[in-house]
Formats: C-alpha cells, structure tokens, sequence
C-alpha cells in the first residue's frame, strides 16, 4: 500500500476543483460578416460535420426545434432594420432556430439570442418565422453559412450541410439609409466643403431620388468651387430634364475646368456628349 507521504504528494499534483480546461470542440466555431449596402449581416455559429452519419430524419430529427448548428444556438445580428423573405424584421441579435422537414423547413429568428442549443427556445419569443424550401445541394462535410448571391440592398443568405441547402432573401434599405446620412451630412457641412456636396448630390442623382435636393447640392458645391465633376453632374441634370442649352452650357465650363486637372479620357467623354447635345438644339 503507498505511503501517506505518497498519498499526500499525489493530492498536492492533483489539478485543483474547478481548474480552468481548453480543449478543441469537436464542432468548431465560425463566423461569417457582411455588408450589405449599408447593413452589416453577422452570423456566428459552430460547424458540425456529417461524420458518414445520417444527418435529416437521423441527427437533427424531422419536426423539432434545432439550433441550426452545434453547442450555442447559432445567433444572426442585422445592423439595420431588413426584410426576410418580405417580412419585416428589427434590427437586432437573434438566435436563428429552424424546424426541418423534408419538404418545408421554418426558419425562426428568437429574440433570446443567447442560449446553448434549442433546449431552452421559447417560442413567445420569436421575432419571426419564414417557411423556406430546402434544396438538393453538392455534398458539404462541414456545415457551412454563406452569401452565395449579393447586391447593393439585397443579399441570399444560405445555409448547406450534408446535400441540402436552406436559403433565404434579405432586403435592405441601403437608398433610404444613405439619403438619410447625405441629408444629415449636408444640414452640417462645412462652407469649404464642395466635395461632400457632389457627392451627395450625384449619389442622388445616380438613384433616381431627392431629384429637387440634387440640385440644390450639386449648386452649392459649384458655388463654393467649380470643378469638372460637379459642372458635369450639373450638365447631366440639365440634360435629364430636356433643358439642352444649360447642359451645353455647363459641359462646356466642365470640359474648360477639365483641361486643367481633369483626367483626358473623361474630358473626352463630356466632349463628345456635349457635341450630342448641340446636335439636338
């Protein structure tokens, strides 16, 4: 039998209760973040793999609550205000839940957002839920989330795991929130500042709104310094509106401005436009 000296160094080798452990998960944590317009989109979840095991039907049961993912629910945070496949939703952080079936799965955003699993989901506290179709996809051993298609105000985000994929369409306001900060930037701009005036000028322009706004910017931008952009966007508005005269007349002032630190191939190109234009008077 050992020693009480044995015993007695072997209790002072021992780790103490409730040491601190770091061991690697067996499902990995990712994250996945993208902006969209104006819209952060950031998804953080743990990545379990199919292992040669049957995954539908078989590890995530048909007709349950899953946490779409491994150990802590799987959270999904809109910096914005967004629609979900034409639903509104706030933004915020959600825990993203879904109930799979073969056929439909519903796609659930819960106002808890932190919580290990689905073992403690409450469904008076939902935010949402959207009914999507899943969809035959190439195998993928690792469950993955991705934005397989992007633009401006809308982006497909997307869930594959095994040979399935489950999509779903968000939507953002990116004209509205820009147009909001363009208003802002304008009520404050400095009395030396044209550039931040075309610019909100032709970005409104250039989305077809604030049409009276544009004008009013890209004037004021003129009238603190003339340039060959801001005369151009001033002759393109011009031209918008049928007034061909004031469009020659402001090309003409923007292509002079341009001969002195314009970039050649641009100038050509107001160059050419405004012999269309006098070519129409």
């Amino acid at each position: 039998m050992p020693s009480a000296a044995v015993l007695a160094l072997a209790c002072l080798a021992a780790p103490s209760e409730g040491a601190e452990l770091t061991l690697p998960r067996p499902s990995q944590k990712a994250q996945l973040m993208q902006t969209v317009g104006l819209t952060d989109i950031t998804i953080n979840y743990s990545r379990p793999g199919v292992k040669g095991r049957e995954i539908w039907g078989g590890l995530v049961p048909y007709d349950k609550v899953w946490r779409t993912g491994a150990n802590e629910a799987t959270t999904i945070v809109f910096s914005t205000d967004v629609k979900v496949n034409g639903q509104p939703l706030s933004a915020g952080t959600y825990s993203l839940h879904t109930i799979p079936t073969k056929d439909e799965w519903t796609v659930i955003f819960n106002t808890k957002a932190e919580q290990w699993g689905s073992y403690s989901y409450d469904e008076s506290a939902d935010a949402l839920r959207i009914k999507v179709k899943p969809q035959s996809h190439e195998l993928t051993e690792w469950m993955e989330f991705s934005l397989p298609d992007l633009a401006v105000e809308k982006a497909t985000v997307a869930l594959d795991w095994e040979k399935v994929r489950v999509a779903f369409g968000v939507e953002v306001s990116t004209v509205d929130l820009a147009l909001a900060n363009a208003r802002a930037a304008m009520a404050s701009l400095a009395a030396d500042d044209h550039q931040t005036a075309y610019r909100t000028a032709s970005f409104a322009f250039q989305n077809n709104v604030a049409a009276d706004e544009a004008k009013q910017w890209v004037d004021k931008s003129i009238a603190t310094k003339e340039t060959w952009l801001n005369l151009r966007l001033k002759a393109d508005m011009m031209a918008k509106e049928g007034k061909t005269a004031e469009a020659v007349s402001y090309g003409e002032r923007a292509i002079k401005a341009g001969k002195v630190d314009g970039p050649p191939e641009e100038i050509t190109k107001i160059e050419k436009q405004v012999a269309e234009w006098k070519s129409k008077m």
